[in-house]
């Protein structure tokens, strides 16, 4: 599952469980998939510490994360001052690969279009495989989530996958299905009951709206114009007063209808045991080794998550339009293995394959669930990502947990111990106050997460040329790819285990800093407990050590 901290129910989640009485037990943005990606305004954030109070941004500047904290007062990555400081003029000495394993790129937009990858040795086209690779007409990229059938869209939670395979086998009272059993049917419950909520929100809503509508002659309808009404009867005070009520608690009804677009996604096809698309793609899903299946459709028909993605981290800097992403001479290589719902194991294990044995150098994965039962074959493919010095980069995931004590996967650890050396786990921070570093949302751990990146209202491309904000442990881990792409392009010489010791090292350490947990319920540690580094990845301190590092 695309790992966003914000879609569309969770934003209004808290009002609905205020207004509803019920205690936050689906809170997780993990469980609150099935939905286009959200944007929009920042979290809430406090006074950044040390800051007078004239000098407070209210509201996060457009490329807040690229800003340094002592110039600019916000916890950017300090990436306009490297580009000042230390590159100004200088061209790149060599491009960049970096895969997007994500839900897909819109290849054509205006602000990624020169920076997408291609195959030069295969024929755009021709319904053959000129390079001899096994994939036909890759051209940019390839989907393992397509077939002759067409392209997957939507798909179940693997925690659905695995009972409905309990199911299958009569075994769902066997003590090794029953605790799923029960994982499911919770999170069923609780899916159910929220959407009721839901629905029962937007009705008033509804029912405001209309009232409203009817006094003003118009069907637009403003927070301004509905708070200058003078009532004139109960019904249009009612109206009123419940309209501005549930709008300044963020329940709009744009929300509230993207809200209840998700859940409802979630009960037809992530939590639906009986749904699945899997004759799409046209494989034998039964074998882990098969390699050879899939399409060319490497946009898909929801591309925004895998588009915000691939903006982060090399949109065309200096074009007039849009954003500028953190890396120059970088080519991104598009590799669909992300549904909305959970991706699968033999597909993220044969993205990584694809994406190593054709010329990858960072391989970036903002996405994560909590059960992997072919964790063995993402093993052996991240182990040979590794062999052949490729840096991957995952997202730690957004159900603002201790991922100590909580399974996400995938991760560098494999199964028959070890782990991976060539791994970046990477949490999210927010912008501007010193005791809210870590975003609300991100997930955290003081030694299974790495570093952490800006991931709070992170403005960047979507399909159709357009652009939106979006948040999530997904916007800051290509944040870091970004990082390590521009490190390579201007000194190819270090190795892939030197860029990532150089990003660690480097980071801004603010571990003595208290903040407030995510998840915590207002609940403190210090920003240090929080992962190995205690820091904030810093690009001009980056650059600057591997230069001295490249003497």
């Amino acid at each position: 599952e695309t790992e966003l901290a914000v879609k569309p129910l969770s934003s209004v989640l808290l009002v609905v469980l205020a207004l509803a009485g019920c205690a936050p037990s689906v809170a997780s943005p993990r469980t609150a998939s099935g939905g286009a990606p959200a944007g929009g305004a920042p979290i809430a954030q406090t006074r950044p510490a040390a800051v007078e109070p004239d000098e407070v941004l209210a509201v996060a500047p457009d490329n807040w994360w690229l800003l340094d904290r002592e110039e600019d007062r916000v916890f950017g990555t300090s990436v306009a001052r490297a580009y000042r400081g230390l590159i100004g003029d200088r061209r790149p000495v060599r491009t960049v690969v970096v895969a997007i394993l994500d839900s897909g790129v819109d290849i054509e937009h205006e602000d990624l279009n020169d920076v997408i990858w291609v195959n030069d040795d295969e024929v755009p086209g021709n319904g053959r495989d000129d390079d001899g690779n096994g994939y036909v007409d890759d051209v940019n990229g390839w989907s393992f989530i397509g077939g002759p059938g067409g392209d997957v869209h939507h798909d179940t939670y693997e925690l659905t996958r695995l009972y409905d395979a309990c199911r299958d086998r009569n075994e769902l009272s066997t003590p090794s299905c029953s605790a799923l059993a029960a994982e499911f049917e919770e999170r069923r419950a609780e899916l159910m009951q929220l959407l009721q909520q839901y629905r029962k929100l937007d009705q008033q809503m509804r029912t405001f709206q209309a009232v409203l509508q009817a006094h003003l002659g118009t069907r637009l309808l403003t927070r301004d114009a509905v708070e200058d009404i003078a009532p004139t009867t109960p019904e249009l005070s009612r109206a009123r007063a419940g309209y501005l009520q549930l709008f300044d608690m963020g329940a709009t009804p744009e929300v509230l209808a993207d809200g209840l677009e998700g859940l409802t996604g979630q009960a037809e096809y992530g939590l639906n045991p009986d749904y699945d698309p899997r004759s799409i793609v046209g494989d034998n899903y039964a074998d882990g080794n098969e390699r050879i299946y899939g399409n060319n459709n490497v946009e898909g028909p929801a591309a925004d998550h895998g588009t915000h993605v691939a903006g982060i981290v090399a949109a065309e800097r200096g074009n007039g339009i849009g954003v500028d992403g953190i890396a120059p001479a970088v080519r991104i290589m598009v590799v669909r293995t992300v549904p909305d719902g959970d991706e699968r194991d033999k597909d993220v294990a044969n993205a990584i394959r694809y994406a190593v044995d054709n010329g990858a150098h960072i391989i970036n994965m903002s996405f994560g669930k909590g059960h992997s039962p072919g964790k063995a074959l993402v093993d052996d493919a991240v182990r040979y990502a590794e062999s052949r010095g490729v840096l991957m980069v995952h997202a730690a995931g957004n159900d603002a947990s201790d991922v100590e004590n909580e399974d996400n996967f995938p991760n560098r650890y494999f199964l028959n111990g070890g782990q991976s050396n060539l791994w970046l786990e990477v949490g999210a921070s927010a912008w501007s106050s010193a005791d809210s570093l870590a975003a609300n949302f991100s997930n955290y751990g003081r030694s299974r997460v790495d570093v952490f990146a800006p991931g709070v209202a992170i403005l960047s491309t979507i399909p159709n040329n357009e652009y939106e904000r979006n948040q999530g442990t997904s916007m800051a881990a290509p944040v870091v790819s970004g990082l390590a792409a521009l490190i390579m392009a201007y000194h190819p010489n270090l190795t892939v285990a030197q860029v990532r010791e150089i990003i660690l090292e480097t980071a801004t350490r603010y571990t003595a800093q208290p903040v407030v947990v995510p998840g915590g319920e207002g609940s403190r540690r210090t920003f240090g407990e929080l992962s190995a580094t205690g820091g904030i990845i810093n690009a001009y301190a980056a650059l600057r050590r591997a230069a001295e590092l490249s003497r």
